[in-house]
């Protein structure tokens, strides 16, 4: 059973968010992702545990991160040091660091803690239809967490929303179903082999698991990330409608247009940073909008 003292890790919590679902919504961010998607701009959302963010150049090398380390770690000298290896993401570092060069992803949180500060926002959520919305990461990765903030929304009669890649277990989608008001589900890739080689998984179980909602009544906006150079082609265009048109209960589609807001905090983590993407033609996007909207009956959206 769900219950409200139970425990998990979030990265963020978003309040006054208008593109998560309907009306004003507070986005709560958890971390875990079975994902690797090439283009992820939350890439701190990657592991289910805190971890600490660098600002190379904030540092002042005054070494007081490593003399706050219970480890013993000696300090962010440099992304290629190793002092990450050691590090469980505790965030005494954080706390000692006077020049504010290091930050803390993730915090370990009750559900409890969670919706009272959800529910902060609850005077908006009344004059706008809007109310919570789980993102990630992947919240089915913390499925106990994800389905004990859920409940207690529902009970408190929220609007809830979850984005999901879909790539979890289906009963773990099947146990929060009841109380999702809506899935923004995530369609990255057309084909099987593609998919692999951008997320590193397999789109199969995406795909049931789609379907597994769909058929139990579940309302779906599909969101479609645009990464040029990637999936920007007619033939995933022609992917989206041909899933657009098995699905019964779709309400929308959703075109996202790739921006590279993650490419910072790859460096922040100590990630390799890749910035050979760039943002999509927007203009192309409503092109291919306005065609998917006429082939599929199905209003789509440039977000």
């Amino acid at each position: 059973m769900a219950d409200e003292m139970t425990t998990g890790t979030v990265f963020d919590i978003q309040h006054f968010s208008v593109s998560d679902g309907p009306g004003i919504r507070t986005v709560v961010f958890l971390k875990g992702c079975p994902l690797r998607c090439q283009w992820c701009h939350n890439p701190e959302s990657y592991l289910p545990r805190p971890q600490v963010m660098a600002y190379q150049e904030r540092c002042v090398r005054c070494g007081a991160c490593g003399a706050a380390c219970s480890r013993g770690i000696s300090g962010i000298r440099g992304l290629d040091d190793g002092w990450r290896e050691g590090c469980t993401g505790c965030g005494a570092c954080v706390a000692a660091c006077p020049a504010n060069a290091l930050e803390l992803a993730g915090t370990r949180m009750t559900a409890q803690l969670v919706l009272e500060e959800v529910l902060d926002d609850l005077p908006f959520y009344r004059s706008s239809g809007g109310g919570l919305t789980l993102s990630g990461g992947e919240p089915m990765a913390q499925p106990d967490f994800a389905l004990a903030i859920a409940r207690a929304a529902k009970e408190r009669g929220l609007h809830v929303s979850m984005e999901t890649c879909g790539y979890c277990d289906p009963a773990h989608l099947l146990a929060i179903r009841p109380y999702i008001d809506l899935f923004l589900y995530d369609y990255k890739l057309t084909g099987d082999e593609a998919h692999r080689q951008y997320t590193g998984v397999s789109q199969q179980r995406i795909l049931d698991n789609l379907h597994l909602l769909d058929n139990s009544g579940a309302a779906i906006i599909l969101r479609c990330p645009m990464i040029p150079g990637v999936n920007l082609t007619q033939e995933h265009e022609d992917g989206i409608v041909r899933l657009a048109a098995g699905l019964q209960n779709l309400r929308q589609i959703h075109l996202e247009p790739y921006h590279n807001i993650g490419l910072s905090k790859q460096k922040r983590l100590g990630m390799e940073v890749s910035d050979s993407i760039q943002p999509p033609d927007k203009t192309l996007l409503t092109k291919m909008a306005m065609r998917i909207s006429g082939a599929t009956g199905t209003e789509t959206l440039v977000m």
